[in-house]
């Protein structure tokens, strides 16, 4: 279903809950994504034209995404935190005739004015900029819109590893809508019993896969969905307790940060209401899983993929107590592949390669979409992994930071994961540095928790507490400290930043 079958039998019923105080009800989001259709149709946009989004966690994304839905347009939710130039790559690169940015974002109007000649509609959500038609004054224009139509998202990779890609389908001609969210709807209604009543909890920003394409899914169930401008870890219980939140997504580092609250703030709020938590987006530590099934109850469920849609899986709470650290059983056939090409056995980790799955294209690079193919034709997302004897999968890292110090190939996710939970720590990366001897060593940056003093003391209690948790030849032999690490909302770290300014100069694994 869609927004629109549920404005017709229930538009009343609350569709966006804005975490600081309001309500869009179906009939309203309804109402509204047709003024934003009829605004870009009437600016001549057409079937398989391009959108483009740069906004901050309000209710006005899902007037423009359901708008572009509904209206047969592709749109591409571009990463808030990027920079100006950036934006503009995504903006040229997804060939937008229209964009949508915020109010605060006067120097990347400026720059989107400056260098995006293909962009013929400027909208500014949420105030005014010099240059830009105000959102609701350009709404008000009128005019009809076209036909209902399938649109699809177009979004791009958080550009963690280097240039942010594109994942482009075909426009759906099925009436059923994205594929991605026909998929996730599918899901949230029969593996996660979502109902027209549930209530729906993820503070990930809009602009990340899951946000966009989770938060849509759950309008096309019917529920409500609460939108949060950012996460914060209290903020989140509070609201939990308040509207009596059902189902709830989060990432790892978001446990992490729950995890250590005081004990008197999370045992203030009742979560009781809680049916089924989802996390994915990033390997998470086991021991913090644990702590949080102890606090949450075993109603915690896990799920791994990527944008691409070649590869996933999922796992419940009772399976994942069985076979604790697996991310499930893959949907299709996967195949551990090593460094000279072989197939592993099960239990030895290699890069992840995965049989089927629906097609699609990196939009305009065609050599970055066949990279991802072996000579089998199978696909890789670039993960790390190994599989068990009952056929349930592991991560270890990404391809791309694996570290091999003496010919020795270390995962670093597994040091991270070790860190992270010290008390002191509030954030941590692993990767390698150069050395003569042994090609690279371990090294890691970590971010303390506000107030921890920092120096060779604790830089030494560090490594003791990691080598007491793991392999010596897994832990970091130098620790630095760092305020904040550059980790983005939607849980994915930037650790290719904070290699770089070891690398400088140096050849390196890492492209």
């Amino acid at each position: 279903m869609n927004i629109a079958d549920h404005a017709d039998g229930s538009a009343k019923s609350p569709a966006v809950i804005v975490a600081d105080g309001g309500t869009v009800t179906y009939g309203e989001l309804f109402e509204r994504s047709q003024h934003v259709a009829a605004l870009l149709y009437q600016a001549g946009l057409r079937r398989g034209d391009g959108v483009a989004l740069v906004l901050p966690n309000r209710p006005e994304f899902f007037e423009i995404t359901w708008g572009c839905q509904l209206s047969g347009l592709y749109y591409s939710a571009v990463n808030a935190h990027f920079t100006p130039d950036e934006v503009a790559y995504v903006i040229e690169d997804s060939e937008a005739k229209a964009v949508f940015i915020d109010a605060s974002m006067a120097t990347l109007g400026e720059r989107i004015r400056e260098v995006n000649n293909g962009v013929d509609v400027h909208i500014v959500v949420g105030g005014a900029l010099r240059g830009w038609r105000p959102y609701e004054e350009a709404l008000a224009e009128g005019g009809d819109p076209p036909p209902i139509s399938d649109g699809s998202e177009m979004l791009y990779s958080s550009g963690t590893t280097g240039r942010p890609k594109a994942v482009r389908r075909q426009l759906p001609e099925d009436g059923q809508g994205s594929w991605a969210q026909k998929v996730l709807e599918y899901s949230l209604a029969k593996r996660y019993d979502m109902i027209p009543t549930s209530v729906y909890l993820s503070p990930a920003p809009l602009y990340h896969a899951a946000g966009v394409n989770y938060t849509m899914a759950v309008h096309r169930v019917g529920a409500a969905s609460i939108l949060m401008p950012r996460f914060d870890a209290e903020a989140v219980l509070a609201l939990i307790e308040a509207h009596r939140v059902t189902h709830a997504q989060f990432v790892p580092t978001m446990f992490v940060r729950m995890l250590k609250l005081p004990d008197a703030v999370r045992e203030k709020y009742d979560v009781s209401s809680l049916q089924y938590v989802i996390h994915a987006a990033a390997p998470c530590p086991v021991d913090v899983k644990h702590r949080m099934m102890d606090w949450f109850g075993p109603i915690i469920h896990e799920y791994y993929g990527g944008t691409e849609g070649f590869a996933g899986t999922i796992i419940g709470p009772e399976e994942w107590l069985a076979h604790p650290g697996s991310v499930g059983k893959p949907f299709s056939p996967v195949h551990v592949i090593g460094e000279d090409g072989a197939e592993l056995p099960a239990g030895q980790a290699g890069e992840l390669y995965f049989e089927g799955g629906p097609a699609f294209e990196y939009f305009k690079d065609p050599e970055k979409t066949a990279s991802v193919y072996n000579d089998r034709g199978w696909r890789s997302l670039g993960d790390m992994g190994y599989v068990d004897e009952d056929g349930y999968m592991y991560l270890t890292d990404r391809s791309t930071f694996m570290i091999v110090s003496g010919g020795v190939n270390i995962y670093p996710q597994e040091a991270e994961n070790v860190l992270v939970m010290h008390p002191k720590l509030v954030d941590a990366a692993v990767f390698g540095v150069p050395n003569d001897e042994f090609g690279e060593e371990i090294k890691a940056v970590v971010q303390p928790v506000e107030g921890v003093e920092t120096g060779p003391e604790l830089e030494a209690e560090l490594i003791e507490y990691c080598r007491a948790n793991l392999a010596t030849y897994k832990c970091p032999r130098t620790i630095e400290f760092d305020p904040v690490l550059p980790r983005d909302p939607n849980g994915k770290l930037y650790k290719r930043r904070i290699r770089e300014r070891y690398w400088q100069g140096r050849a390196s694994r890492i492209v």
